[in-house]
């Protein structure tokens, strides 16, 4: 009996393996919770994601620019393309302790990210304890 419990671990080991990667691969193209954005997350080279905005909705108001951002030399540079999410590191099943930029304030937070069983990517920004989270859809 001993045999075959310890066979059906051995057996399962790759399943949850596979299970926890895919829980963490939140890679690829999301629609932000306004639909107003798109950012595509790759792997940043070292196993954790970093995302980049790939598509922001234009606005007659506002110029496709980070004109929000603290950095007076940066104020100018378009938003597509910049680096958006980054500094991840996986625990449990969520990546933690990464940072989110986020354009409309010209401010940066401490994030987490981790995906839904339902497909959809929890993305939250925290100013130390108080933590605002949205929910982000693949892309079609």
């Amino acid at each position: 009996m001993r045999q075959i419990v310890m066979m059906l671990a051995l057996a399962a080991a790759p399943m949850l393996a596979h299970a926890q990667s895919t829980r963490l691969d939140v890679t690829g193209v999301w629609m932000t919770q306004a639909r107003d954005g798109r950012v595509d997350i790759s792997d940043c080279g070292n196993g954790s994601p970093c995302g980049r905005i790939i598509w922001i909705e234009p606005r007659q108001d506002e110029p496709p620019v980070d004109a929000r951002n603290p950095n007076p030399t940066l104020r100018n540079r378009p938003l597509v393309g910049i680096l958006m999410i980054s500094g991840f590191t996986k625990r449990d099943e969520q990546w933690r302790g990464g940072r989110i930029y986020e354009p409309s304030s010209g401010r940066t937070y401490a994030s987490n990210l981790r995906l839904a069983a339902d497909g959809t990517l929890r993305v939250s920004g925290c100013v130390g304890p108080f933590c605002q989270a949205q929910t982000w859809t693949r892309a079609p």
